[in-house]
């Protein structure tokens, strides 16, 4: 394996988004601001977005027309203290006390180790390990951008509570935004989008999936993930107006949950990079069917306890997307005052970030 730089997937993508913003044909006259008259401040400006540190490892993905029209003289005056807070507090909660605690439960999907675990306690690892791989990557988005504001930056958001998706595209527009965001903007349109017909929108979506999925590495897992994505996108877009449902409350439920069983079994993809590892947990999953559930117990409860706060904020957010009722609004500084105390009493094992690997 060759050793590569932390990071260097996400500051790429920041200088390829400086250059076409800067010289591609299309954007020159819509983003000259990004040019300085003068060459040394013009320098700086470019070192700064190149080497602003709080998402460089990890993301947010930050594209040059949105950060430097903001390098200017920053005052604390300025700064939302309040929404660093919040930020920081939900995002050091997520990583440390969610992500880091699941993380020794989530251990055994590895081979070999679950190759003698009930189909049951199978399943439960695969559902806290999507909750983790949540919890992990929007638990570092948060951070950066907490650390970005109080420095006078405001880094878009990266995740909008992705589990509630009703199909794959809005998943894909609440998951890791800042990437999705970027391969449609600086891959799909130039490639056409869907302004050529549809059988070049499916080949489009399909490419840029395919490539997002390698942009997290060079395997076939990581290629099979992006190439489920592309199908599922792809499958939507025919489907859509063939097939109408009603949009009621139990047939949203069931399209969330048909989402959301496809996206975590896909991310069994991440978690076992071995294409054929991932296929013998697929067997595993059959054929343990009848082992006992005794000594898979522990890892069951422990799954389900740290996943229940990402399921809880995902429904908070449905219950509140249209007004915070006034009692919880006077609960929130004691929400935050126990995530706080639970960061300092019942943070998980101290562990790297899981997107510091792509």
């Amino acid at each position: 394996m060759v050793p590569l730089p932390i990071g260097i997937s996400f500051y790429t993508f920041q200088g390829i988004s400086l250059l076409v913003d800067t010289f591609a044909s299309d954007k020159v006259d819509k983003y000259k601001f990004l040019v300085h008259k003068s060459f040394f401040r013009h320098s700086l400006n470019t070192a700064l977005f190149i080497s602003f540190f709080p998402q460089l490892v990890a993301g947010p993905i930050v594209k040059a027309h949105d950060f430097i029209p903001q390098i200017k003289e920053k005052a604390l005056k300025d700064v939302d203290w309040e929404s660093c807070f919040r930020a920081l507090v939900l995002g050091y909660f997520l990583k440390m006390v969610i992500a880091d605690n699941l993380k020794e439960q989530t251990f055994w999907i590895l081979f070999p180790y679950f190759q003698n675990l009930s189909t049951v306690a199978l399943l439960v690892m695969l559902f806290g390990y999507s909750m983790q791989i949540f919890a992990d990557f929007a638990g570092y988005s948060l951070i950066a951008i907490g650390v970005a504001r109080l420095m006078g930056y405001n880094i878009n958001e990266n995740f909008n509570f992705p589990y509630i998706s009703k199909t794959f595209s809005e998943f894909w527009t609440r998951w890791h935004i800042s990437l999705s965001s970027f391969l449609k903007e600086y891959l799909y349109f130039p490639l056409g989008g869907n302004r050529i017909n549809k059988t070049r929108t499916y080949l489009n979506l399909m490419i840029v999936m395919f490539l997002g999925g390698l942009w997290h590495g060079a395997a076939w897992s990581y290629a099979v993930w992006g190439s489920f994505h592309g199908f599922a996108l792809v499958s939507e877009r025919f489907l859509r107006g063939r097939i109408n449902l009603p949009d009621t409350m139990p047939i949203n439920f069931l399209k969330m949950t048909v989402v959301f069983i496809f996206v975590t079994f896909a991310w069994l993809l991440f978690k076992l990079p071995e294409f054929s590892h991932v296929m013998n947990y697929m067997e595993a999953i059959v054929r343990n069917a009848n082992m006992p559930l005794s000594s898979d117990l522990f890892l069951i409860k422990y799954n389900l306890l740290y996943s229940l706060p990402v399921c809880i904020y995902h429904l908070y957010y449905l219950y509140t997307k249209n007004g915070t009722p006034k009692t919880l609004k006077n609960l929130q500084p004691v929400i935050f005052g126990l995530m706080l105390f639970l960061i300092i009493s019942n943070s998980g094992s101290p562990a790297s970030f899981v997107y510091f690997q792509f």
